[in-house]
């Protein structure tokens, strides 16, 4: 699909399929067909494919090619499925258009359009345009990471209210959530580290330039609020190893009951059925199968056994 925006009166007003690209200021191609590529390589702007996207070469992601700058970054978002996965996304900016290339859905190509006016730097050039959408990829980042640190939270408390040791199903639901969050964490960390080395190298790309200098304390926030980012999912990342510990303590602690509970009920059951088997022995001289009593005294030998037996557990603090 391809989605193309023009200004209008500092705001992006998406144009009508079949307009003249010429006249957008950003043009956001998602999952793109051959023609549309081809539309947007009319324009001198080659659309690298999902390959070149892909590659792990750092400058493969960062490069410039005649007038237009290629910055690829690995960012959260929405594959087809609905399912939430990490892809990769090119920004490719000149002077006159900002170009966008995608495979998956990340939010911030969803709600910065309709707020593109609203961004510290404004969305008047492409520049500006591509400051303010990654300023908006980056809050869209803090929103993840504060959403998961909630969900921590949440499943610590279930964990240690006191009722989870009762009922194994809710640890269980536990160590999946967190497994859960620590996903979302790994793909919102590997988001910053690409972000960070993108400004870092557009920053050098442009250094002296006019159009970056000007808005140097745009990318001076934008790299100090990554840091900070990455400093709260370091943060994170120790409490998803601290509630997972816990959690699989717990685990470990209700097995035990479990396993010691067997245990003594097997413990209890022990000298009766040595007493049983003895008596069911088939020798032919056993002098107490003469017995009248015989029955009901091996009978009392059984459950007196079982029940020093409980006694001594009891005393000892095992039950």
């Amino acid at each position: 699909m391809l989605f193309s925006y023009r200004l209008d009166t500092n705001r992006l007003v998406p144009m009508p399929h079949g307009d003249d690209l010429h006249s957008a200021i950003w043009i956001d191609l998602y999952r793109p067909q051959p023609e549309q590529a081809a539309a947007v390589a009319a324009l001198g702007v080659e659309v690298p494919t999902l390959e070149d996207m892909e590659e792990i070469e750092i400058s493969n992601r960062l490069y410039r090619e005649g007038a237009n700058e290629y910055m690829t970054v690995v960012i959260p978002g929405q594959a087809v499925d609905k399912s939430q996965v990490s892809g990769p996304v090119t920004f490719i900016l000149n002077k006159d258009q900002l170009v966008t290339v995608r495979h998956h859905a990340p939010r911030p190509f969803e709600t910065f359009p309709d707020r593109a006016d609203k961004a510290s730097a404004g969305c008047a050039t492409p520049l500006l345009l591509f400051i303010g959408l990654v300023e908006e990829i980056v809050s869209r980042q803090a929103d993840l990471l504060e959403a998961s640190g909630k969900s921590l939270d949440q499943t610590a408390a279930s964990v240690f209210d006191g009722k989870a040791d009762r009922n194994p199903q809710l640890l269980e639901e536990a160590l999946a959530a967190i497994g859960r969050e620590g996903e979302v964490l790994a793909r919102v960390r590997l988001g910053l580290l690409t972000l960070e080395r993108m400004l870092s190298v557009f920053g050098l790309w442009e250094r002296g330039g006019k159009g970056v200098q000007s808005h140097r304390e745009h990318l001076k926030g934008l790299m100090r609020d990554i840091q900070a980012l990455e400093v709260h999912a370091d943060f994170l990342s120790t409490r998803i190893s601290l509630v997972s510990d816990m959690t699989m303590g717990m685990i470990n602690l209700s097995q035990n009951i479990t396993i010691r509970i067997v245990s003594v009920v097997a413990a209890l059951f022990l000298p009766p059925t040595l007493i049983a088997s003895i008596y069911g022995m088939n020798f032919e001289f056993m002098p107490e199968l003469a017995f009248v009593w015989g029955y009901p005294m091996a009978l009392l030998l059984m459950v007196c056994s079982a029940f020093f037996t409980w006694a001594y557990f009891k005393w000892k603090g095992w039950l």
